[in-house]
């Protein structure tokens, strides 16, 4: 009997855990248990990055439903649309950075004042984006797929979410101001928000219902952009609630260059990254792209479902990057690296078993999204080599976000130069096309430098320079 009430503690303890990361409160994280902490931030971080990746996944199933040429036009948008995560996911990078540490300092007016900055910058980068993804979005289309009827059908898909970044922009920005307030369940709760609408409108305006027309692919962005503003909405009135660690005032909107400043430079490391691996993966869809629409299909849907199991590592490398900024910013650089590899090795263990169950059962996801055996084939050829290098990619997500969550954003960024365009892309070319490996060549390249670069930023992260970097 003892030893049954022990395990009933034990299972009490453990749902209390969980419904307290679910539930979430702003919080320091500077003292307690790391592990605790680290569950409180990663589960409700995980199932956010989940829902992200969510967005992928129900275009793919649905815009799967009109036709080969309309998952070639999600995939080649999405690669363009890289470009815009790049930015969103380096200034929320940045947001996290900053107001974790003035966080950490105790200084919460500081990182209210550092999240009100953020949203200024999301404004104006919108605009710059907006305007040249208005005019040129079937030029885009037709300079990355050969087929001209991919271009022709969808290019209204793809001027829809170039114009319409900004819900894009702020759900990821204003999430990294939640994140660095050690909120990640607020920011989880914005994309369940925005998830459910998306479910719901996307085979509405894609299939029409009602008075509301058959859309096609258009109607997935229609339907995407809609359920973004409605988590953004959410955001925004969390932010502005009283009586909140990061709580926003009118005032605070006057722009302060000093801050701004800070925040740009942090974010122009990260944005970077992003900028230099999402240009490299649109290298990746270029080449994949001249070898056929099959191709392209294939790998669309593959790389959702790398996405769907990925994604949520991301969400333990945020909790990591967080517990990061706030004990640098208490001064417990020693209790920072701890986090960081405590984090690592929980991600070992996730990404190990996902990694399993991707190459066992590649052609049973596959096969949800297509029927097409030229298609299918592609993808489950996609998804096992890449699934091959799970383990590696999530130390490598730990350390890098660990880095940058100090405020080192340069090092990150050079790791990104070298093994995205020194290794992959070269690498992608010559065994793709030169050796004539096809679109294997290409899956390899990627598994290859990844793994090289994970190796790389270990070393990197085990020197420790990156405890002495200013905010």
């Amino acid at each position: 009997m003892p030893h049954l009430a022990a395990k009933e503690t034990v299972w009490k303890r453990i749902r209390r855990i969980l419904s307290q990361a679910i539930q979430g409160k702003e919080q320091e994280f500077t003292t307690g248990s790391i592990d605790r902490a680290i569950v409180l931030l990663s589960i409700p971080m995980i199932l956010e990055m989940a829902m992200e990746s969510l967005f992928a996944i129900v275009d793919a199933f649905f815009v799967s439903r009109i036709g080969v040429e309309a998952v070639a036009t999600v995939g080649i948008t999405e690669s363009v649309l890289t470009l815009v995560y790049s930015i969103a996911i380096g200034l929320s990078s940045a947001a996290t950075a900053v107001v974790s540490r003035r966080v950490g300092e105790g200084n919460r007016e500081a990182a209210s004042r550092a999240g009100a900055q953020v949203i200024l910058i999301a404004l104006a980068l919108s605009l710059l984006i907006a305007v040249p993804g208005f005019i040129y979005a079937e030029d885009i289309l037709h300079f990355m797929a050969s087929d001209k009827s991919v271009s022709e059908s969808g290019y209204m898909f793809t001027r829809i979410l170039l114009t319409c970044n900004l819900p894009i922009l702020l759900l990821w920005m204003l999430n990294g101001i939640f994140r660095g307030a050690g909120d990640a369940a607020t920011a989880m709760k914005a994309l369940w928000i925005a998830n459910i609408a998306n479910i719901i409108l996307c085979p509405v305006f894609i299939f029409g219902a009602g008075p509301i027309p058959a859309m096609g692919v258009a109607g997935s962005a229609i339907a995407t952009t809609i359920g973004r503003s409605a988590g953004v909405v959410y955001q925004l009135w969390k932010l502005f609630q009283p009586g909140r660690i990061v709580q926003l005032t009118p005032e605070m909107f006057r722009p302060k260059w000093k801050v701004i400043g800070t925040l740009v430079k942090v974010a122009s490391g990260s944005t970077g990254q992003y900028l230099i691996a999402s240009a490299s993966w649109i290298f990746m869809m270029y080449i994949l792209g001249h070898i056929g629409k099959d191709t392209v299909a294939g790998y669309t849907i593959a790389i959702r479902l790398v996405m769907f199991s990925i994604l949520p590592s991301w969400g333990m490398a945020n909790a990591a990057s967080t517990l990061v900024g706030q004990n640098l910013g208490a001064g417990q650089p020693d209790r920072a690296e701890r986090s960081a590899w405590r984090a690592g090795y929980f991600n070992m263990i996730f990404t190990g078993i996902v990694s399993l169950v991707s190459l066992v059962f590649a052609p049973f996801f596959i096969g949800l999204f297509t029927k097409d055996p030229a298609v299918a084939a592609s993808g489950v050829m996609a998804l096992r080599i890449i699934a091959g290098g799970y383990v590696l990619y999530g130390w490598g997500m730990i350390v890098t976000q660990a880095i940058n969550g100090a405020g080192d954003t340069f090092t990150p960024t050079m790791l990104n130069i070298v093994f995205f365009w020194l290794v992959e892309t070269p690498l992608a070319y010559m065994l793709a096309l030169r050796l004539e490996w096809g679109q294997s060549g290409v899956y390899w390249s990627i598994v290859v430098a990844e793994s090289l670069m994970t190796v790389a930023a270990i070393q990197v992260f085990r020197r420790g320079k990156w405890k002495k970097a200013v905010v």
